[in-house]
């Protein structure tokens, strides 16, 4: 079995595939010609990387919407599929051009993304055509079976979800029993002869004093941990003022990191951190619409996995004649790609270590793009928070339309009165702000 990770990693066994675009211009979606930004001779990987390359080297793809869980922190509000959700053959169409554009892996999720009845037709197929498959589940459906099937499969990399080292912890944000669902399908996999599997956590508030646990989880089932950034978008930004970590765990965590090294995977998620002082491993660098990518479950094309948002689509592959036409000429990935002035944060000395922090945390708690980021570990984040901003409604939610035995424990303690305005703020004093106690729960 191959493992797959950090671009840092992948473009070393994978050569950087020539240069983005040979004309001396990049016509726009709108068929607007403009000017291309030179390429440095030379110069770092980050700096080649930053302004584009002629194909991504990974991208996540939303199988489906559908989900068995209620996550209080999902970024794509899944639950209830979308019925014009792409067909198994326009999915295998997909697979095709990502063949032909020596994309190195996909990084399926959803959703849960075993819950599509082609997906492990899919699995296979995208194998077969050297599309690595790496995907992200919360282990519903990894049965002795499957992690059989996936143990005698290459280029194959699971990630089991898993936001608590203890059920207490876990199943606050993802709901009863998933914390017996995950360990069962970490259990099989490693029973089965799977090596590598990942761990995957999104840090809170509640789990960050967990690492050292995770990670004695991670070595008892011959697993990589795997830490992601929880980020104020889809559902997340309903429970981010509880959820995401304190100042002081920011630095516990920082230190932390750089104690573990490489022996754990963060898939460049906490480059904000760097403005800590010595840089995390892998790029430390924004890749979106540069690197990485989305395509969601009707085909759409975002910038960002983080930010399935309308301000950031790029494009349909069905209306707008595939991916590889999306990803190379559409206006927004060009302005993603043109040079970046920094803005508010250029500044500040810590500028060249974080860049500015993650465009998809402060989209979603209303900072500008060029500002700080809501988190910035130099202190910059909670004024910009402080002053007027507008937090952008969501475009779109597929949660469930009413509550079921999955719901998170989180979702249950308490519930919003009807007709309470949102909280006002992505720090506002008090997150429980009209809230009621032993409420009815109404979902959004």
């Amino acid at each position: 079995m191959t493992t797959l990770e950090s671009p840092a990693s992948e473009t070393r066994e994978r050569p950087v595939l020539g240069l983005p675009y040979a004309d001396p211009i990049v016509p726009g979606r709108t068929g607007a010609a403009r000017p291309k930004p030179q390429r440095p001779q030379g110069g770092t990987l980050i700096q080649q990387f930053e302004l584009g390359l002629d194909a991504p080297i990974c991208l996540t793809w939303e199988l489906t919407y559908a989900c068995n869980l209620e996550c209080a922190h999902c970024l794509s509000s899944s639950g209830r599929r979308d019925p014009r959700e792409l067909t198994t053959e326009q999915c295998k169409a997909v697979i095709d051009e990502l063949e032909r554009m020596q994309v190195f892996y996909v990084n399926i999720g959803g959703g849960e993304p075993t819950i599509r009845p082609d997906f492990w037709e899919l699995v296979e197929y995208s194998v077969a055509h050297k599309v690595g498959v790496k995907f992200s589940t919360n282990g519903v459906r990894i049965n002795r079976e499957k992690a059989e099937f996936l143990a005698r499969t290459p280029y194959v990399d699971v990630q089991i979800s898993l936001d608590g080292a203890t059920a207490e912890v876990n199943d606050y944000v993802r709901g009863p029993g998933s914390y017996d669902t995950a360990l069962r399908a970490l259990r099989n996999l490693r029973d089965a002869g799977f090596r590598d599997a990942k761990i995957s956590v999104v840090v809170t508030r509640q789990n960050v004093g967990q690492l050292d646990e995770f990670k004695a989880l991670a070595d008892e089932y011959g697993a990589m941990l795997r830490l992601t950034r929880l980020r104020p978008s889809g559902r997340g930004a309903d429970v981010w003022d509880e959820l995401h970590p304190l100042p002081e765990q920011q630095r516990d965590l920082y230190e932390w990191l750089l104690r573990s090294g490489e022996n754990v995977l963060t898939g460049d998620s906490f480059f904000h951190l760097a403005a800590f002082g010595e840089s995390l491993p892998g790029l430390n660098l924004c890749g979106a619409g540069r690197v990485v990518c989305l395509i969601d479950p009707v085909g759409d094309v975002y910038a960002c996995p983080f930010a399935i948002h309308d301000s950031f689509k790029a494009g349909n592959l069905l209306a707008d004649g595939g991916f590889q036409t999306v990803w190379q000429t559409s206006d927004l990935f060009a302005d993603l790609r043109a040079p970046q002035t920094g803005g508010a944060c250029a500044s500040c000395h810590a500028y060249d270590s974080c860049r500015g922090g993650c465009m998809a945390a402060k989209f979603f708690t209303g900072l500008p793009l060029d500002g700080p980021d809501p988190e910035c570990v130099q202190g910059y984040g909670e004024p910009a928070l402080g002053g007027d901003r507008t937090v952008p409604a969501p475009s779109q939610d597929h949660s469930k339309r009413n509550p079921t035995r999955n719901q998170p424990v989180m979702l249950t303690l308490t519930a919003r009165k009807p007709d309470a305005a949102p909280p006002v703020s992505a720090c506002a004093a008090s997150p429980l702000a009209g809230f009621v106690p032993d409420a009815p729960v109404t979902t959004r």
